[in-house]
């Protein structure tokens, strides 16, 4: 089997690697701190090409690959895993846009989100009391005429106060005879619409330079062009983009991690106790040894789902493996992160704190571990 990335892949990892390293890193001590919603490294990833990954070229895209997004992803998550967040949001509402939008749509939208024209792009699927089951969403869209009217509220959102544009899901059929997620549609909002309002931005532990916001819509009147894909076909849209996105997540994780464990190395070369680096002892290498192995391992399982993807083969089941396994393991060496460096990890001298809190969202944000789990083992009994 050949792992060797292509001249494509090769280029797009080293260019979101050389500005990961040369201005993210720099910046995202204090995009944490300060809760700072990244303008400026979101708009040199557009300049990039970053922010579309995989989104066609004719589109305002790079046109890259699944591959490509990927290995983008770890790169910019090592750096600083609010502005990746960000960048996968964008990059995912961008490639279902380009999936299931009209020609007007995919003309309007993609490029002002590759462009960096919006700010971001906004996935508006979670409820207050809907969140695993979007079976159980609540937000309605009424066919009033020549515009549908939507109601209800979101929440989790992010990027929602600087989204140019917001993926809505919403019941367009009744339960008595769309029962679950039947009903639901699918609804292209763009920011600052009528009716729509952001409500505060949630104080998180982790991620906190990621804007995370409630929406609400009161009466909010969207054009009849506004419907993305089919009527009642919605909940279609939503798994399919969620399966991408979750290959998003993985390299986020697979990031944190590989910045937490590069941080410990430093410190057990450094850190001397009873004479001599940390480093020399076993307990300490072993705990390396370790997270250096789970790393790799969620790598290659991301690698797969990606491959799967782009390759328009079936990557659903995948894609969740990828995602539980390696938000499990950025959870696990982040923690043994805070251990090697004792008490200084446990400080904010030191960024392995960081990486921790910022790991701990990545097992329940895009679908939680249980969520992925029930996938995977859906698909061994079907």
């Amino acid at each position: 089997m050949d792992l060797t990335l292509n001249e494509t892949q090769k280029l797009v990892q080293q260019t979101a690697r050389d500005f990961s390293a040369r201005v993210i890193a720099p910046a995202a001590s204090d995009i944490d701190k300060h809760e700072r919603f990244p303008e400026d490294l979101l708009k040199g990833l557009a300049d990039l090409g970053l922010l579309a990954v995989n989104v066609p070229e004719a589109l305002g895209g790079s046109g890259a690959g699944v591959v490509s997004y990927a290995l983008a992803m770890q790169e910019v998550a090592s750096a600083c895993a609010s502005t990746a967040v960000t960048m996968a949001v964008t990059n995912m509402v961008g490639e279902v846009i380009a999936k299931f939008g009209t020609d007007a749509q995919k003309a309007l939208h993609c490029p002002k989100l590759a462009s960096f024209e919006y700010k971001a792009g906004s996935f508006a699927l979670s409820e207050p009391d809907a969140g695993s089951d979007p079976g159980g969403m609540a937000t309605t869209a009424r066919d009033d005429g020549d515009t549908w009217v939507l109601d209800g509220a979101k929440q989790w959102i992010t990027s929602g106060a600087h989204a140019g544009v917001f993926v809505v899901w919403a019941r367009t059929g009744p339960r008595e005879t769309h029962p679950g997620t039947r009903g639901v549609s699918c609804f292209l909002v763009e920011g600052g619409a009528k009716g729509l309002k952001i409500g505060r931005a949630e104080d998180k532990l982790g991620i906190r330079g990621s804007n995370t916001v409630a929406l609400e819509f009161d009466a909010c009147r969207v054009p009849k062009s506004a419907l993305l894909g089919q009527l009642h076909g919605g909940f279609k849209i939503a798994m399919m983009a969620l399966d991408g996105g979750r290959i998003g997540i993985s390299s986020q994780a697979i990031g944190i991690a590989r910045a937490a464990l590069a941080a410990s190395v430093a410190y057990a070369k450094e850190r001397k106790q009873f004479g001599k680096p940390i480093g020399d002892f076993q307990a300490i290498q072993w705990k390396l040894a370790d997270m250096k192995v789970g790393i790799d391992a969620a790598h290659l399982l991301c690698m797969r789902a990606a491959y799967l993807k782009e390759n328009d083969k079936l990557f659903s089941r995948e894609a969740s493996m990828s995602k539980v396994f390696a938000s499990e393991t950025a959870v696990r060496v982040t923690n043994e992160a805070i251990q090697i460096h004792g008490g200084y990890g446990y400080t904010r001298e030191f960024a392995v704190e960081r990486h921790m809190r910022d790991a701990r969202v990545t097992t329940i944000y895009e679908g939680t571990s249980e969520v992925q789990r029930i996938v995977i083992a859906r698909s061994l009994l079907s």
